[in-house]
């Protein structure tokens, strides 16, 4: 369903906010990402500013508007890459947000025109130690003929944006 300011765009896929449950969906592939990034609250805070300020997305080569709110329930978000004059956009929609004392992060979900159905989440997580970790999991399929065609290699792609995400929340001054 559209959201009142949003792209105007519906979600691809029926499952939303299946991500919540940590289980992907039937039908869908599954990827699950972790990386550490530290001890204590500096890296807490600076790893959650980054995710929250969209700095991974941008840091993995993922142009968005400047003007691109923080990740809220109902934002709708335009994804683009590229080379040079050659890009390619997609839309998302913010379906999750998690702001706990030892966890936060968000999920979003795809919508109508996307080249894969399904939803990402990404959360920085802090455990009894102090230890941080980020983690990415995702369900998802293809949505258009051309990632269909793409099979294993775009699976391949998908996983080095991941982690090139993990990359961005972790690329910070500690």
């Amino acid at each position: 369903m559209p959201v009142p300011g949003g792209s105007g765009r519906e979600f691809n896929y029926p499952d939303v906010g299946a991500g919540r449950d940590d289980v992907s969906p039937a039908g869908y592939r599954s990827l699950e990402m972790v990386r550490e990034l530290g001890t204590g609250d500096q890296i807490f805070d600076a790893a959650s500013r980054r995710l929250f300020g969209w700095q991974m997305h941008r840091a993995a080569g993922i142009r968005l508007a400047r003007s691109t709110p923080p990740p809220a329930p109902g934002v709708d978000v335009r994804l683009e890459w590229g080379v040079g004059p050659i890009r390619a956009s997609a839309w998302c929609r913010v379906v999750d947000v998690v702001d706990e004392p030892d966890r936060r992060g968000f999920a979003y979900g795809t919508l109508a025109g996307h080249p894969e159905s399904g939803e990402e989440t990404f959360l920085v997580e802090r455990d009894t130690d102090a230890r941080v970790t980020a983690r990415i999991t995702a369900f998802s399929r293809p949505a258009r003929w051309y990632t269909r065609l793409a099979g294993p290699l775009g699976r391949l792609v998908q996983r080095r944006i991941t982690q090139r995400y993990l990359d961005g929340i972790a690329d910070d001054q500690w």
